[in-house]
């Protein structure tokens, strides 16, 4: 999903002019009833095809790095979370509700696959690694994130029915799509455009649903220009915090998995993240806690390509 040659991602593009058509044209009525059962839909047929593609032989097998492996997974689910936390404690001149929501949802998310891989790659780092690394992070998010969501943000807009949501959109979908993993996995890989395909929709189509939602009961109106900037500081302030600690705490580790490291540790999947938050929480929180995962996104592949293209000039 990740573009490196330049700085826009045109998924990103795509969803602003989502946003954009959910403030004109949101739907109301039949429509956005319809649009709800097409979401949950795409919601489990993404959280299946996840599961197909994945092989659980490579999961297992990149176990063995331990301190590696580890590391990313500290970086994501430990230090990711608590500096999430401590943005809970900015004012609300600083930083809205609703919004600080969702940068504590941002930090419970799983790494990114695709950009982590990328960026490795064009760093010189250790491809093999950040590609276990980042597949071990999102098969523990399915389970570890609406963990800790229920744990944290209980009381910020969960979904009515959660649990039930969560085992039947996105836990039981997952597994049976590793259950028959060995006999459609190979097909599924080979047809990766199919599953891009399957990614951009349902993120299109949970941004739309999420907006037209919030623009129906007025659930942006308290958003101002202000905030989004603030926003898009403190996104900034935490990808700084999180490339800073896991770069630090890669030292004993040799230049390719310390790369890595950075790389997977640094960063937050925007395609789990939208369709994950449609599950998690009540369409009209889902838009708020969406903005911080867009900003962050776009942060991150912009300030990672930069890095990538200075690591690969060291390496050489």
């Amino acid at each position: 999903m990740a573009t490196v040659r330049g700085w826009i991602d045109p998924l990103v593009v795509a969803i602003l002019a989502v946003l954009v058509l959910g403030l004109v044209l949101p739907a109301s009525g039949t429509a956005a009833d319809v649009l709800s059962t097409v979401q949950t839909v795409a919601i489990v047929v993404l959280f299946f095809g996840y599961g197909a593609r994945m092989r659980t032989s490579e999961i297992w097998d990149g176990l063995r790095n331990g301190r590696l492996q580890g590391s990313m997974l500290a970086a994501t689910f430990v230090v990711f979370p608590l500096i999430g936390l401590a943005a809970q404690l900015l004012p609300d001149s600083v930083l809205a509700p609703d919004l600080a929501t969702g940068v504590l949802y941002l930090s419970l998310l799983p790494s990114t696959v695709q950009s982590s891989v990328v960026f490795t790659s064009i760093a010189r780092g250790n491809v093999a690694g950040a590609i276990t690394g980042a597949t071990i992070s999102n098969v523990v998010g399915v389970v570890v994130t609406p963990v800790l969501v229920a744990l944290l943000l209980g009381g910020s807009g969960g979904a009515p029915g959660g649990f039930v949501g969560i085992l039947v959109q996105l836990l039981v979908p997952f597994a049976i799509g590793q259950l028959l993993q060995p006999w459609i996995g190979g097909w599924v890989r080979a047809h990766a455009w199919l599953t891009r395909a399957t990614d951009r929709f349902t993120i299109l189509l949970v941004a739309y649903t999420a907006v037209s939602e919030a623009q129906t009961s007025g659930a942006w109106d308290h958003v101002t220009a202000g905030a989004l900037v603030g926003l898009v500081v403190l996104c900034a302030v935490m990808l700084a915090a999180m490339l800073t600690a896991t770069w630090t705490a890669g030292r004993g580790l040799a230049l390719p998995d310390r790369i890595a490291l950075l790389m997977v540790g640094s960063k937050k999947s925007l395609a789990t993240g939208l369709p994950m938050a449609a599950v998690l929480f009540t369409p009209a929180v889902a838009a708020s806690v969406a903005l911080p995962v867009i900003v962050f996104h776009q942060l991150q592949l912009a300030t990672c390509a930069v890095l990538a293209r200075r690591l690969a000039a060291r390496v050489e």
